[in-house]
């Protein structure tokens, strides 16, 4: 298991899987404005590589440029995908490249990427690839998905129960990176967590303070991810947000597994906590957890259409 960590990797991990690609990339989008990793998919699919591109049904602001993104993935050979619109929003961001998972708490975004904090988590472990394929293929068909994988955290069909027994599973620390902690199952495990002794500390905000849990920002960075490292043995990365309507009716992915202490920027007062309140998100989120290892993954469900058109460009 490996750790993205930005903004100090930037694109050089995500370009140089797919310029290594050797038969099949998925990949999900929910914003993208990176025109290097646009080009290197195309140039995948001139080398014989099967690309098929997940895109978000909409996202605020921005989905003139999703369907612009569309167009030109298909005219260059990319098989495209909108998700359905059966959820609120589809907010996953996760790469498979040829039996490698990539999942990521920041979007492919200049701002996500050079201008924010953020993680992303890279495993090969075998059963985590492919539940993360399976969940790719049941959403980018519209078609029902049951999780496989306790590693694996899908919003919303198992965010909940997966954090929750995560967090309560903290025996000494948990440090969390989250913009707004605002679920209030959530907001009362973490604080029952606190009164059992446990040293809580968030980078971002609660919706509302309590007592024992101190709260940070960022003195120069934007911060753009989810993640939770606990007791500085394990860590869950995603897109899974503590705020309350995300725990419902989004579709983030994320992975929960062991870490080493050294692996996640831990000095940075909290780990993120995605939308703790296991309420399915409002995007579809995928998040990786696992003890021993460290990946994650994430699911978007999203689309403006009855059905969800598969096309090959020429």
């Amino acid at each position: 298991m490996k750790l993205i960590l930005q903004p100090q990797d930037g694109l050089t991990p995500l370009l140089l899987a797919i310029k290594r690609a050797r038969k099949t990339i998925d990949i999900v989008i929910f914003r993208f404005d990176r025109v290097e990793l646009e080009k290197a998919l195309e140039q995948a699919v001139g080398r014989g590589v099967t690309v098929r591109a997940l895109v978000a049904h909409t996202n605020r602001g921005g989905e003139k440029r999703l369907r612009k993104l569309e167009m030109a993935f298909l005219q260059a050979g990319v098989m495209v995908c909108r998700t359905a619109d059966d959820l609120t929003r589809y907010h996953g961001k996760m790469i498979l490249v040829d039996g490698t998972l990539y999942v990521l708490g920041f979007n492919f975004t200049e701002l996500d990427i050079n201008r924010s904090r953020s993680f992303g988590l890279i495993t090969r472990d075998a059963k985590i690839v492919e539940a993360a394929a399976a969940l790719f293929q049941a959403d980018a068909t519209r078609q029902p998905y049951s999780p496989t994988h306790d590693h694996l955290v899908v919003s919303p069909e198992s965010t909940r129960k997966l954090l929750s027994d995560y967090i309560k599973g903290a025996k000494k620390e948990l440090l969390i990176y989250d913009d707004r902690i605002s679920d209030q199952a959530m907001l009362r495990l973490l604080q029952d967590r606190a009164a059992a002794g446990v040293s809580i500390r968030v980078m971002g905000k609660l919706a509302k303070n309590v007592d024992g849990i101190p709260t940070a920002r960022l003195a120069k960075l934007r911060m753009h991810v989810r993640a939770i490292v606990r007791d500085r043995k394990a860590v869950f990365v995603g897109s899974q947000s503590a705020a309350r309507p995300e725990r419902k009716m989004v579709r983030p992915k994320a992975k929960r597994n062991g870490a080493p202490p050294a692996e996640l920027p831990v000095t940075s007062t909290r780990a993120r906590l995605r939308s703790v309140n296991m309420r399915p998100p409002a995007d579809d989120d995928v998040a990786i957890v696992k003890q021993g290892d460290v990946g994650r993954q994430w699911r978007v469900s999203a689309a403006g259409d009855d059905k969800c058109h598969v096309a090959r460009g020429h």
